[in-house]
């Protein structure tokens, strides 16, 4: 055998060194800014703000928007976008306060009935897209005003002329599905801990902390399993490959419209989750939910690595990048600073990441 295929042979089978694999990571950007952002409050925030009740305090905005973000994320990858999802927060809402105020459904049909139509409408968005050949930018916009415009004129008829639907708390009462999307878990876990003295108490021996918000458990467990779909099972690389060469996985027998279709829809239900649990936390619903998250969602799944071009990104990126989102959000007002410095923050962080993610990804690619 000639030196020359030996040496070629051995260029096929080398092994990528750590830095190499690390590098490709697309979740590297938004852990390195949960690392520098942690050090910047550190040294600038009361201390307070990174004791237990405070990280539950940032932790909970996070968790929101990051629920959309990781949706986001997926929609991304696949090569699309869905800038319709910060209304959907608010259309959900009101279908939700109406099955349950209005029509006075239990919780066990109103919570799926709400997110069966979500979907329904995500798939439209899907099936809009993939018919006209139009941009998901263009379609989702349209929905982004379509929906915001229904919330309105929805809350209006129900409520006899207002934007703001109350009495949803009362009307859910003490349903036994409740506790899984409002309020507080393990509640009796932190319970003991302040009796042992492990967190801190007030003076009655109630805990600071009653428990984990049930949105922080949903975050966690969203991403977990967005993780999992997108680098364990065959639709993960069939997302991947929607985005990152429609026509190729067309003819290698990814069912790319299917695909996208179910992209839409999780960001959908993602959107309508979201305003179930916000809706049951506040009691009420109102035409604002979900002001600007459609753009905040994209945003943090861009930090979180995902490419603006598709085919690359990562949900655990988006969840980091959730995180950075809820430490500048409520992290500023343990600070001196004016909160109107989160509007900079966040065209920067912005374009950052895309530089960031640009970089990476031509040292990656050997791109010039």
């Amino acid at each position: 055998m000639s030196t020359e295929m030996l040496t070629h042979r051995d260029e096929r089978i080398k092994s990528e060194s750590f830095a190499t694999k690390l590098m490709k990571r697309p979740e590297l950007g938004a852990i390195g800014g949960v690392v520098l952002v942690t050090l910047f409050f550190l040294a600038t925030a009361d201390r307070t703000m990174f004791t237990l009740s405070g990280i539950m305090n940032f932790m909970t905005p996070a968790a929101q928007l990051g629920i959309l973000g990781i949706a986001a994320a997926m929609l991304m990858i696949g090569g699309e976008f869905d800038l319709s999802i910060g209304s959907m927060v608010a259309f959900a809402g009101m279908l939700f306060g109406a099955f349950t105020v209005n029509v006075g459904m239990p919780l066990i049909l109103a919570i799926p009935l709400t997110l069966l139509l979500a979907a329904a409408l995500g798939a439209a968005n899907g099936l809009i897209v993939i018919r006209t050949g139009l941009p998901s930018f263009i379609v989702t916009l349209a929905g982004l005003f379509i929906l915001r415009g229904a919330t309105l004129v929805g809350l209006k008829i129900l409520t006899g002329g207002a934007t703001q639907l109350r009495g949803i708390r009362e009307a859910i009462g003490e349903d036994f599905l409740a506790p899984i999307f409002s309020g507080d878990a393990f509640g009796f876990l932190f319970r003991w801990l302040a009796e042992a003295g492990l967190v801190d108490s007030f003076k009655s021996g109630v805990p600071k902390v009653p428990g984990i918000p049930v949105e922080i458990i949903w975050f966690v467990l969203f991403a977990l399993a967005a993780t999992y779909v997108l680098l364990r099972t065959p639709i993960g690389n069939w997302i991947f490959a929607t985005g990152g060469d429609a026509n190729a996985a067309q003819n290698s027998g990814v069912p790319v419209r299917n695909v996208r279709i179910t992209l839409f829809m999780l960001t959908a239900v993602a959107a309508a989750l979201v305003a179930i649990i916000t809706v049951m936390d506040a009691g009420s619903t109102d035409a604002r939910r979900g002001f600007m998250k459609e753009f905040e969602a994209i945003i943090t799944a861009v930090i979180g690595g995902c490419l603006l071009t598709g085919g690359y990104g990562s949900a655990i990126g988006a969840f980091f990048g959730a995180i950075i989102f809820g430490m500048v959000t409520i992290g500023l007002t343990y600070t001196k600073f004016d909160q109107d410095w989160f509007q900079i923050f966040l065209g920067g962080m912005l374009l950052l990441a895309v530089i960031f993610n640009n970089i990476i990804r031509r040292r990656v690619t050997g791109e010039r």
